[in-house]
């Protein structure tokens, strides 16, 4: 059986078609999405076609099952026929800060997690919301649904039915959602779009068959509820406990499995559910591998050669610390931040000790995201290094010592829509598990810096001489 996997990034949808008895890929395509951190989702369904069309052409069969992964956070608001009342906002887009900040002050950080499992921060759907309110009424006064991307797409192949749909996983990075309940949480929602209540999606069990599909070429699929695309990372890797994932891709993500919700009032740690019923514990950067993109642009070179400079230096970078918050942050929530080079000297300014600095604190960011995923209570066995950045050959090598745990590398894949593919796997087969798929070979970094608490110590001491925190 050939069941198809989604995965509608910020960047680009990839469509995999797998094998569901093994989860083998035997077909793949890709289409791009425009840049920018608000997108008229007509762009994502255009995008989807296209790649679900090229994906399905190389299928050696008929796709019986599909489901899709999704960014997570982002806001489509859609008028009473169905039509977005306005160009989606992405969880990238930092403008709602001022409504995260507003919301904090109304409910307190400590009541606000221990409801939703978050700290409102602008990443997410209902601080976007509450900044439509606030600046385009006009525009709040059209809502009649707010859905996520991946509702979005999941209701187009559907044909737009009536009663959209989400997830557990997805809905839980809204705001106003309650992951100890499993229930929306309304009152919030109206609460930050001045007493209106636009319709919400129904929530899915993340086995549930959600629907048929309509677009040609996949008439009659399976359509699984969908979720957001860490839920689909967790569920294509096939998490264990013990097992941390750093994610290096456009954002950084760091989270893990756990079988209790949790709500973190510092709001460092997003309480998430996972797409299995559980939950995700997650800590999120705006800043990952563009850190290394920008860094090598400005020294005239490419990833590659980014890695070979960065290890032709020695560890620490003779005293230059990054704080890589090139598009602002979210962890630690600082919005309006930029990026800060400190301990800059004559002796050190040296393409090989800048490249270094900009590898060590993009990690020095994530080895603290573990640190506070440790502190929920999660065990943190090993680190699974995924995405475009894991490929560097100095994330390779330094990552080990500022993380304190082993760290193993899949080969490299696109575990959200392997995820998704895995998901629709599961609805079609009605079973109460999902199939068992062998991850890809991975592994070990082997690291041998020795100087991993002077690195992450100068990078601690640099945040609060800069930031306070």
């Amino acid at each position: 059986m050939l069941v198809l996997g989604i995965d509608s990034s910020t960047q680009s949808t990839k469509a995999l078609v797998v094998d569901a008895d093994n989860g083998a890929v035997v077909a793949e395509a890709k289409a791009s999405h425009p840049e920018g951190t608000e997108v008229n989702p007509a762009a994502w369904w255009e995008a989807a076609q296209s790649a679900i069309a090229e994906a399905v052409e190389r299928a050696p069969g008929r796709i019986e099952a599909v489901s899709v992964g999704g960014q997570q956070h982002g806001m489509v608001a859609l008028d009473s026929s169905g039509e977005p009342v306005r160009d989606a906002l992405l969880w990238n887009d930092t403008r709602s800060a001022p409504q995260a900040d507003e919301l904090i002050e109304r409910h307190g950080a400590e009541q606000l997690a221990s409801r939703t499992g978050l700290v409102p921060v602008a990443s997410f759907t209902i601080t976007k919301l509450a900044w439509l309110t606030q600046n385009e009424p006009h525009n709040a006064d059209r809502v009649e649904q707010v859905l996520l991307p991946h509702d979005w797409l999941g209701w187009q192949l559907a044909g737009r039915p009536e009663q959209a749909w989400t997830d557990h996983g997805d809905a839980s990075g809204t705001g106003y959602y309650s992951p100890a309940t499993g229930e929306w949480i309304p009152e919030l929602l109206a609460e930050a779009m001045g007493g209106r209540t636009p319709k919400l999606p129904k929530l899915l069990a993340p086995n549930a068959k959600a629907a048929e599909a309509t677009l040609p070429g996949i008439e009659g699929a399976t359509i699984g509820a969908g979720t957001g695309d860490n839920m689909a990372a967790a569920l294509g890797l096939g998490l264990k406990p013990g097992d941390v994932v750093v994610s290096l891709g456009t954002s950084g993500a760091v989270f893990a499995p756990a079988e209790q919700p949790s709500a973190d009032p510092s709001g460092i740690v997003a309480g998430f559910c996972d797409a299995t019923g559980r939950y995700l514990p997650l800590v999120c950067t705006l800043n990952a591998a563009r850190v290394l993109s920008s860094t090598a642009q400005m020294l005239e070179t490419d990833l590659e050669g980014l890695s070979e400079l960065a290890l032709a230096a020695e560890p620490g970078a003779a005293g230059l610390s990054l704080l890589p918050y090139l598009e602002g942050e979210r962890t630690p929530n600082l919005p309006d931040a930029t990026g800060t080079l400190t301990g800059l000297s004559g002796a050190n300014m040296t393409p090989q000790n800048l490249a270094r600095a900009a590898v060590e604190g993009m990690l020095c960011g994530m080895a603290d995201a573990i640190d506070a995923i440790r502190d929920t209570g999660a065990e943190v066995r090993r680190v699974l290094l995924i995405g475009g950045a894991a490929r560097s050959e100095a994330v390779q090598a330094i990552a080990p010592g500022l993380f304190g745990v082993d760290v193993d590398i899949p080969d490299p894949a696109e575990y959200v829509a392997l995820g998704a593919a895995k998901q629709a796997a599961w609805a079609h087969s009605g079973s109460a598990a999902p199939p068992e798929w062998e991850v890809a070979g991975t592994r070990k970094a082997v690291g041998a810096d020795t100087s991993h608490e002077v690195v992450r110590t100068a990078y601690t001491l640099a945040r609060k001489q800069v930031h306070g925190i």
